[in-house]
């Protein structure tokens, strides 16, 4: 029996409908799945419903697109076991979730006056049904197109880059104005659930950990497909030192991840669940200083 408490539907910037990954999970025998789409908690009251007709516990989940301003790098914010639609989120997370559409779209007119051969028309059936486009949404327009065969590689790089360390910023770069991380974890908090940092080796976010935990951080994602050996110490050596919740997942996105991963694939094991439970009801009773 897996865990599986990091994963994205084709609500935000996965491939898969929430159906398709009932349906791996079944087959992967996850009893437990949380859904983490970026900055949004949409349809997650029917997930709940759908998992428990498959016997399966949906864990309402969200990872909110958060910045550590203080060292200019990203800090993603996972949140367990909150309340869908709860205003906190839906007033922090809706400006980012506009923001990020209009990006692409400027993206997409800036690749279109550099001669690519696409429509916005074609980028949004990517993103039907969703909160909006995302960059997976053009690249797959891009390989329909026949420039690249792949999501992620140098074209991605080409267009994408954010021109940091030395590096020249991408053609179709469009910077998105971030919540600050610590906002978010308030917010997490205040909408009944339990803040972890997500994936934090891959954002190199580890010096800020003692400001989020003042802010009420409870968890650290030590396992993740794009955590080395390294990452992951360095990650149980905050979760020891500063108590807090050691979770894993795959960052499934299907067809749109970075690599190829498997569902279920870096789970925690199933006493993860009760540390997340436990850690809700402290917060329920007042034990969190948001």
């Amino acid at each position: 029996m897996k865990v599986e408490l990091h994963c994205h539907t084709n609500l935000s910037d996965g491939s898969f409908t929430f159906e398709e990954m009932l349906e791996l999970a079944v087959k992967e025998d996850i009893r437990h799945l949380a859904i983490t789409n970026h900055d949004t908690t949409m349809e997650i009251s029917e997930m709940i419903n759908r998992g428990l007709e498959r016997g399966i516990e949906i864990i309402p989940g969200i990872e909110v697109s958060a910045y550590d301003f203080r060292r200019n790098r990203r800090v993603h914010i996972l949140g367990y076991y909150i309340e869908p639609g709860h205003a906190a989120l839906e007033t922090l997370c809706s400006p980012l979730l506009e923001m990020r559409h209009d990006g692409c779209r400027m993206a997409v007119d800036r690749l279109i006056e550099a001669g690519y051969s696409i429509t916005w028309e074609q980028v949004l059936k990517y993103a039907a049904g969703g909160t909006g486009v995302y960059k997976q949404h053009i690249m797959h327009a891009l390989i329909d197109q026949g420039y690249t065969t792949t999501i992620y590689g140098d074209l991605y790089k080409k267009l994408f880059a954010r021109g940091q360390n030395g590096e020249s910023q991408g053609t179709a770069y469009i910077p998105t104005k971030y919540v600050d991380a610590c906002d978010a974890i308030r917010a997490i908090v205040e909408a009944g659930g339990v803040p972890v940092l997500a994936h934090p080796g891959q954002y190199r976010s580890f010096e800020v950990v003692p400001e989020l935990v003042q802010a009420g951080l409870q968890g650290i994602e030590v396992w993740h497909p794009l955590h080395g050996p390294e990452d992951e110490d360095q990650a149980r050596e905050f979760a020891l030192k500063y108590d807090l919740v050691m979770t894993g997942g795959s960052d499934f996105h299907g067809f749109y991840g970075e690599k190829e991963v498997e569902l279920g694939s870096k789970s925690p094991g199933i006493d993860t669940i009760g540390h997340l439970h436990a850690r809700k009801q402290s917060s329920v009773k007042g034990g969190i200083d948001a």
